[in-house]
C-alpha cells in the first residue's frame, strides 16, 4: 500500500545520467545510457514512472554525455505526444486537449553537470534545485519494483540517519555491504563466504546535509560519501526482496527486453 503521507515528505528524484556507459558501448555511442529503449521507452522513462506513480513528480536529471539527446527526447515529449494540429495557413503547430498522458504532471529539470565529473560531484552540482531536506536519488540505468513508500518510512523512522540505500541481493566481487540488526550499512567489503551478498541497488534517500560533504567535482558518491557515512553509523538500508535489475550489458537490456515482451514486467 502507497503511504502518500510519508511520500509527501520527499518532493524530489534525482537521476545520475551523465556518464559514458563504457560497458554497453554498442548502445551507447551514439547516446547516454538511460536513453536506451526497452520496449518503446527508454529506461529513463520507465525508472520516472515507477516515481510518478507514488507522486513523485519533480525530477532532477544530472546529465552530461549527450546531454542533447535527453533534452531533445523531453523536448519532443512535450511537443508531440498525443494529439497535434498543422495549420499550414498561420503556419501554428499546437496540441490538441486530450486524455492526460501519465507524464502531465511532470516537471522536469535537466542540468548539466559536467562531461568527466564523478557521482558526487554530479549530486553537488544540483544541490539548489531540490526542494525539501530530503530526496530521492537513483541511477540512470535500473529498473525495480521497490516501495518507496516503505524505503521513505525506513529513512525518516531514524533522526540521526542521513542516507538511506536500497539493498539487494547479489553477488558482486566488491562492494557487498555488512548490515547490523538495526539495518545499518556498517562496512562495504570484498566478498567471500562470511560476508553479506547484498548490494547497494540505488533507488536512495538522501538528507540533504550531507551534500556538504562533497569537495570537488571528482569526488565519488560511493566510495567516499557512502563509505565515510557508514564508519559514523549515518547509513541505512532498506532490504528489498522483489525486482530489481541494473542494465549494464547487452544481455542485461536483452532480459529487461524480454520482461518488458511477455508483458510481465514487475516495474511497472
Amino acid at each position: 500500500m502507497i503511504n502518500i503521507k510519508m511520500i509527501n515528505q520527499i518532493k524530489t528524484c534525482v537521476i545520475l545520467a551523465g556518464g559514458l556507459g563504457s560497458r554497453i558501448t554498442e548502445e551507447t555511442i551514439d547516446k547516454p545510457k538511460p536513453m536506451v529503449t526497452i520496449g518503446n521507452l527508454p529506461i529513463i522513462h520507465h525508472i520516472m514512472n515507477h516515481y510518478s506513480k507514488y507522486g513523485i513528480n519533480h525530477f532532477i536529471i544530472c546529465a552530461g554525455y549527450k546531454s542533447e539527446i535527453i533534452k531533445k527526447y523531453f523536448y519532443d515529449l512535450l511537443k508531440f505526444s498525443g494529439n497535434i494540429e498543422v495549420d499550414y495557413t498561420s503556419k501554428k503547430l499546437s496540441k490538441i486537449k486530450s486524455v492526460s498522458e501519465e507524464f502531465s504532471k511532470w516537471r522536469i529539470q535537466i542540468i548539466e553537470t559536467g562531461s568527466n565529473s564523478n557521482t558526487g560531484g554530479r549530486i553537488k552540482k544540483i544541490e539548489k534545485y531540490v526542494n525539501g531536506q530530503n530526496f530521492f536519488l537513483t541511477y540512470g540505468d535500473g529498473l525495480s519494483d521497490v516501495n518507496l513508500s516503505k524505503l521513505a518510512q525506513r529513512h525518516l523512522s531514524n533522526k540521526n540517519n542521513k542516507v538511506t540505500i536500497t539493498a539487494v541481493k547479489r553477488n558482486n566481487r566488491f562492494g557487498n555491504l555488512v548490515i547490523d540488526k538495526q539495518n545499518y550499512v556498517t562496512r562495504f567489503v570484498e566478498k567471500d563466504k562470511k560476508n553479506e551478498e547484498m548490494i547497494n541497488g540505488g533507488f536512495h534517500v538522501i538528507n540533504k546535509d550531507v551534500l556538504q560533504l562533497i569537495k570537488k567535482p571528482s569526488c565519488s558518491w560511493e566510495f567516499d560519501i557512502l563509505e565515510q557515512l557508514s564508519k559514523k553509523k549515518q547509513l541505512m538500508c532498506y532490504q528489498h526482496k522483489g525486482f530489481w535489475q541494473c542494465m549494464d550489458n547487452l544481455r542485461e537490456k536483452q532480459l529487461l527486453e524480454d520482461l518488458w515482451n511477455s508483458k510481465k514486467a514487475p516495474w511497472l
